[in-house]
């Protein structure tokens, strides 16, 4: 089924090679290791089994699972991190997301591509987004959301 989702997520948001090769790795090591969304894991086994999956994969740098998905410059990150939520959400369920911008003209950029109706909107095509509208919450707002 989520190999399906994967499918249709990267048709709706026309996926770019790259993209969705990222796509179907992030859903590989899901189906690897279930327990990496659980927040009672055992990281070091995570590790182990993902090195099975990915070889070329050595730590996870961290006390928690962090994967690391290289994408040259203007093949589309933001699209990507569209996709990511939308696979998550539609596969697993997960609702809430913290999206982290390393400077303010990202994150300026962030809030207007993840604003519905704009030119770059990540969600256009996720039909379940349509519906229900995903709640941005800013740095600006978070105290009144």
């Amino acid at each position: 089924m989520s190999q399906r989702i994967v499918q249709i997520i990267s048709g709706r948001l026309s996926l770019r090679s790259p993209q969705r090769e990222s796509l179907e790795s992030l859903q590989k090591a899901i189906a690897a290791t279930p327990d990496i969304l659980h927040p009672n894991r055992d990281v070091p086994a995570l590790l182990e089994i993902l090195k099975t999956e990915f070889p070329t994969l050595s730590d996870f740098e961290r006390d928690f699972p962090s994967l690391c998905f290289a994408l040259a410059t203007g093949v589309g990150k933001t699209r990507l991190m569209g996709a990511f939520i939308s696979y998550l959400h539609l596969a697993h369920g997960i609702s809430n997301f913290f999206v982290l911008a390393p400077n303010l003209t990202i994150y300026n950029k962030l809030i207007a591509d993840f604003t519905p109706n704009t030119k770059k909107y990540v969600f256009r095509g996720i039909a379940e987004f349509a519906v229900n509208t995903p709640k941005i919450v800013t740095g600006d707002d978070y105290e009144v959301k």
